[in-house]
């Protein structure tokens, strides 16, 4: 299928590892001139040797307004305009449900809610109509998981911002959607260390929980970002995508 994404602009966060660096390899593979971001430079530098052209590296934490602003700026004026936003950014560690301080709360709000929500307020004046907005969220924010409740209520969240953010957003010719992803598998990532410690439990509970019994990987996801971005899904807003392999119900 041709997406017409060639020559077309885009900024990904989280853009070092994972589903973010996979969603921009493959946006950079449909022609895209891609802007990596993310907060650690060692990790962006290396995930840019990844590619040939078309890229720019931004280091900053999209958590903050004004690094916020700064990211987006610079990659505006490198990029020439902004066609696609991909708010990628999040951890699903945290504390047993029930032990949550307001410390703690407001840790991961700031990891999984906020990055998104200062990034497409920085981007909309940069955005070309006609623009694209994904947001990574998780299955977590669809129903009551075995997972941290503050990570499950942040990206439940995110999911009530990305449909309330639909309407005025398509006033403005800007589409949002999120993608929420089941258990994906990457270096580093928080499946990568549960099969470490405990590869039998994995494969335990993938045999229980999820129909196609197996880990999802960046790749699995990186599609439908893609597709999201593209003109092929211009009637497609405020909606939420699951990519689960079958784990809800």
């Amino acid at each position: 299928m041709e997406l017409g994404l060639a020559g077309k602009t885009a900024l990904v966060s989280g853009a070092s590892r994972g589903i973010g660096l996979a969603i921009a390899r493959l946006l950079h593979a449909e022609g895209c001139h891609v802007a990596l971001v993310a907060r650690g430079r060692a990790g962006l530098e290396e995930a840019g040797k990844r590619f040939e052209g078309r890229v720019s590296l931004h280091v900053g934490d999209a958590a903050v307004p004004e690094a916020a602003q700064r990211l987006v700026a610079e990659a505006a004026a490198t990029l020439g305009g902004l066609d696609i936003l991909i708010c990628n950014a999040g951890s699903g560690i945290s504390v047993p449900p029930g032990m949550e301080t307001d410390a703690e709360w407001r840790r991961v709000l700031d990891l999984n809610l906020f990055p998104a929500l200062t990034m497409i307020s920085a981007a909309r004046p940069h955005l070309r109509r006609g623009g694209a907005i994904i947001c990574i969220s998780s299955i977590a924010g669809l129903a009551a998981l075995d997972a941290p409740v503050a990570y499950s209520a942040a990206k439940a969240a995110l999911n009530a911002a990305v449909k309330g953010l639909a309407r005025p957003l398509a006033a403005e010719g800007l589409r949002v959607n999120a993608i929420a992803p089941g258990n994906i598998l990457f270096g580093g990532g928080t499946w990568d260390r549960k099969l470490k410690e405990d590869s039998a439990g994995v494969e335990a509970m993938l045999r229980r929980e999820v129909a196609l019994a197996r880990l999802g990987s960046p790749e699995d996801i990186a599609p439908l970002a893609v597709f999201l971005a593209s003109s092929r899904a211009s009637f497609i807003t405020g909606s939420i995508l699951v990519a689960d392999g079958g784990q809800l119900r």
